[in-house]
């Protein structure tokens, strides 16, 4: 089932999770497809979530955060997820779920995983074939990563594993091959 379904629905969805996900989470790569979407996060340490909610003087979510201190970036992400498909479900006239149970996370464990995980991420548009070539995509991280825009991505962050912006540039001219993300995206079928 389409998870978006009009234009308008990438930019809602980016705004909440800029809202929900951005104060517990870092993000380094992401792709919004039609029908799901991938993101590559580095969930906050507590006392980094406990800082940002400070230097935001969000006191509700620092209430909540106290409250649910062990749990606080599931219920964030829970949250998001909840928030979403109520406006969608709203909007279109649906009910029930509107993301399978639980969402799938997996560890990065080496540098080898993170580049494969990045360069899977912004290839999925070709992969499915909802584009020719996946630098097509205005709803992934990769043209942001090269842009000059303001953006909480962790650009230079990613830029920096990758080497530079040249290298960047091609070692995402190599296609990933299944056997390179296999370990992580073995539920991700056409």
């Amino acid at each position: 089932e389409n998870i978006f379904v009009e234009e308008r629905n990438y930019e809602y969805f980016l705004g909440l999770y800029a809202k929900y996900i951005e104060p517990v989470a870092e993000t380094y790569a992401y792709c919004l497809l039609r029908n799901h979407f991938h993101v590559l996060t580095r969930v906050k340490a507590d006392e980094e979530i406990e800082a940002t909610l400070k230097a935001l003087d969000d006191k509700k979510s620092l209430k909540t955060f106290e409250t649910y201190r062990n749990s606080y970036p599931s219920k964030r992400f829970s949250d998001f997820f909840n928030a979403y498909a109520k406006a969608i479900n709203k909007a279109y006239k649906r009910t029930g779920s509107l993301f399978q149970h639980p969402f799938g996370r997996v560890a990065i464990k080496s540098g080898e995983h993170f580049f494969s995980a990045v360069r899977y991420i912004h290839q999925n548009p070709q992969k499915h074939k909802f584009v020719d070539d996946f630098r097509e995509w205005k709803y992934s991280s990769y043209g942001v990563v090269l842009s000059d825009k303001q953006t909480p991505l962790m650009r230079d962050k990613v830029l920096d594993w990758f080497g530079d912006r040249k290298q960047y540039l091609e070692l995402h001219a190599d296609w990933v091959t299944d056997a390179q993300i296999r370990w992580f995206a073995k539920d991700d079928w056409d």
